[in-house]
């Protein structure tokens, strides 16, 4: 008896070539019928005899694309109507969208192969892409994922891609950005006055030379621009850091090769995964010490082991990277706090300081999209930017919510919106810290709301005032709830790692407003069904000077010393961070101190880690954020993991005796390396202790801080010999970049919503 079968498919189904990959399979079991992409997926119609329907189901699901991301699938039969024959059926545009959108996929190896043919037509061509790779996200405007629907729209296929793009048997059978050099997007090499020096491969051999003679080029990606310079050149790098304002924060490299990456790092076999993954992302790899073959400039990542280091991710990297053969910086092209500029005009007017030549393409970016970072640890993946190849896609809860925007915090900031159980997480938007910023934070929540025709019921924001998203959700005339920053943080955790209920909550960070309305950071928080209560936290202490001591950790050091030694403060000569200062500097700091005067109280382990890095005389300022705490943990020694400090569990975590220990050795010239990992591993052991006056066994750890490798690591491992489950971060950032998913599921474990929760 022949049967139609009904098949709707949501998820990611759009921009990874999975109508084709339907096409073949049913042209293979020899059933008719069709399919059709919509805003909110595909949907398949098919006919055939019941076994063998049933089969085709099975097949779809097992076959389908690597890409492919199927969240759900529903079938009915119905009766037959007598198709004949498989089509791909124009695509529907009415519809609420609820398709997932992919993020952008590096470069495919049979794409690569075909770029460095001399005998195949896109040989050197730098746009070149199939349905298993290419711009995705960057590229589409809305919903369904077709090529009216994305920046291709302005370049009408040749013969030849034409052919391809309605060819079933072809890997380009409806690639969306398909292209060549006949009909597609080229680049241009420009000066700062906009004037074309070369075009097309010229444009790249030119570019390539300016770079091996010293000279900045913005090179427009996928995403947005990067500014580069040849790794090599101390003078050139140097440069690279004077105008774009940028003192000390490491640069990414991009180097053409994963061999080349093997004569500067060490890499294990989970790392060389994730630099060769289809995410592409910039990985953090140990550095050798003394590379025997390859060297770069000390400039590009000073005093710090590791390296952040990529792959060529799109036939333009490749085509570059292999005609320059050396390290590359690949730097975000942007001036400081700003966002990344994905417009010709934007790198004419904002990077002309910064750059000497512009390689550009005309093919429109409709989004910013940085670059993510990611790094293994404890064989995991753990990402600490998601935006390229990760962002939008989303994270599923366990229920419906209604609308939802959550607007995150001030720094690292993203965005979240929600739809049905998926929470759509925007790519990085960064330090909302200027104008430039504020209005990219504006146009991705634009972006977002007319991408999936969601208009928040409700908006999300942090508990602080000040805040440029606090302040948006507070303008925004929508109804709003302000979310804890730390609950934020530890419930942004649980949502990535799906855990309900309570739990134990460590939250440890540079700075967030606590719900009394001082600043917290070195948290403890018992975990409800529903809330959070504050279980402990660091004695406070106060930031003589306020936000300057973020900059300055010897202040930092000094408030926190002024608590312990009082008046005779001054007195204490021998102190390091007491003799960064004049007399009469330190004698006003203390007067401030004395009286209170912008000298707020803070609770936060990022600042306990300044106040150590300058006690000890490690880092006294900092040029950019968790700089101290870095160095902190890039001297600590693995062979002294059972050596500590004091530092007892309560209510409010006395830190005195643990410094005063820290100065006697100190003073007793004990190394920085012994004394940094007492300190680490003094912290891992009070996670373990306040585990086990918690009485829950789930322990859950979030915030900035835990961007430290060796202290996450002992702390997993310390909680694990003891019996507790430990969960962490992998695809959700530790750091601000994961709030508003936190956000998000703090308000969905609200009182109101836990009806959801139990469904």
């Amino acid at each position: 008896m022949i049967q139609r079968l009904h098949i709707t498919i949501c998820g990611t189904v759009q921009g990874i070539g999975f109508r084709p990959f339907v096409y073949k399979l049913a042209q293979t079991m020899n059933l008719p019928g069709w399919i059709e992409n919509t805003p909110a997926g595909v949907l398949i119609e098919i006919e055939g005899r019941h076994q063998h329907l049933e089969k085709f189901i099975l097949r779809l699901q097992q076959e389908k694309p690597d890409k492919a991301f199927i969240q759900s699938i529903e079938f009915s039969y119905l009766d037959p109507v007598g198709i004949s024959g498989f089509q791909i059926q124009e695509s529907q545009s009415t519809g609420k969208p609820t398709a997932l959108i992919l993020p952008d996929i590096a470069t495919c190896p049979a794409c690569l192969e075909e770029v460095f043919d001399p005998n195949n037509r896109r040989y050197l061509y730098p746009f070149t892409n199939c349905t298993n790779c290419g711009p995705r996200f960057s590229i589409i405007e809305s919903l369904p994922y077709d090529r009216p629907n994305t920046a291709m729209k302005h370049f009408t296929q040749c013969s030849p891609c034409q052919q391809e793009y309605e060819n079933p048997k072809d890997r380009r059978f409806h690639a969306q950005p398909n292209a060549c050099s006949a009909c597609g997007p080229h680049v241009e090499l420009w000066n700062l006055a906009g004037d074309v020096l070369a075009d097309h491969h010229h444009a790249i051999q030119q570019a390539v030379h300016h770079l091996k003679t010293g000279s900045i080029v913005a090179i427009k990606g996928i995403g947005g621009f990067q500014l580069m310079v040849d790794a090599q050149n101390e003078d050139a790098v140097q440069a690279l850091r004077q105008r774009k304002h940028r003192e000390e924060k490491p640069f990414a490299l991009m180097l053409p090769t994963l061999e080349t990456i093997q004569q500067l790092c060490s890499i294990e076999p989970l790392e060389e995964r994730l630099l060769c993954s289809a995410e592409a992302p910039i990985v953090l790899l140990q550095q050798i010490k003394s590379p025997s073959t390859l060297k770069i400039s000390a400039s590009v990542a000073p005093d710090n082991p590791y390296l952040g280091v990529m792959l060529p991710y799109s036939p333009l990297h490749h085509i570059l990277s292999k005609e320059a053969n050396i390290p590359l910086v690949a730097t975000s092209g942007n001036r400081s706090d700003e966002p990344i500029c994905i417009s010709e005009k934007e790198a004419l007017s904002r990077l002309n300081q910064i750059a000497d030549f512009l390689l550009v393409h005309n093919r429109p970016i409709l989004r910013h999209v940085d670059d993510s970072i990611a790094r293994i640890i404890l064989d995991r993946e753990q990402i600490l930017r998601r935006s390229r190849g990760y962002a939008p896609l989303p994270v599923m809860l366990s229920s419906n919510i209604p609308g939802v925007l959550a607007v995150g915090g001030q720094l690292k900031n993203t965005i979240a919106i929600t739809q049905g159980s998926n929470v759509f997480i925007s790519q990085h938007i960064g330090d909302l810290e200027t104008a430039e910023a504020t209005h990219a934070f504006e146009q991705v929540i634009a972006d977002f709301q007319n991408m999936y025709q969601i208009y928040p019921q409700k908006i999300i924001s942090d508990l602080h005032p000040g805040y440029t998203s606090t302040k948006f959700a507070v303008d925004s005339k929508i109804p709003f709830t302000k979310i804890q920053h730390h609950y934020a943080h530890i419930a942004s955790c649980m949502a990535e790692n799906g855990l309900n209920g309570s739990a134990l909550g460590i939250c440890w960070d540079g700075t967030g407003l606590g719900t009394d309305g001082t600043i917290w950071g070195g948290e403890f928080l018992s975990i409800t069904e529903d809330s959070f209560q504050r279980f402990a936290s660091l004695r406070p202490f106060p930031l003589p000077g306020g936000a300057k001591s973020i900059k300055e950790p010897k202040r930092t050091a000094i408030g926190m010393l002024h608590q312990i030694f009082q008046e005779d403060l001054l007195r204490q000569t021998h102190l390091l961070p007491h003799q960064q200062f004049t007399a009469s500097d330190l004698e006003l700091l203390l007067q401030i101190l004395k009286k209170k005067l912008n000298s707020p109280y803070t609770s936060s382990m990022g600042r306990l880690f300044d106040a150590v890095a300058s006690i000890i005389g490690l880092c006294h300022e900092v040029h950019f954020e968790g700089q101290a705490a870095m160095k902190l943990e890039f001297i600590t020694d693995p062979a002294l993991t059972s050596q500590t400090y004091s530092l007892s569990f309560s209510s409010e975590i006395d830190w005195q005796s643990m410094i005063l220990e820290i100065i006697q050795d100190q003073q007793q010239e004990f190394t920085l390396s012994k004394i940094a990992t007492k300190f680490h591993n003094t912290l891992a052991n009070l996670i373990v202790e306040a585990a086990r006056q918690s009485g829950e066994q789930k322990i859950v750890l979030s915030g900035g801080c835990f961007q430290n490798r060796y202290l996450t690591e002992q702390a997993v491992e310390k909680l694990r010999s003891a019996g507790f489950q430990p969960y962490w971060h992998q695809r959700i950032p530790p750091n601000d970049g994961g709030i508003s998913l936190g956000q998000i599921y703090a308000h969905l474990r609200e009182p109101h919503h836990q009806n959801h929760l139990d469904e």
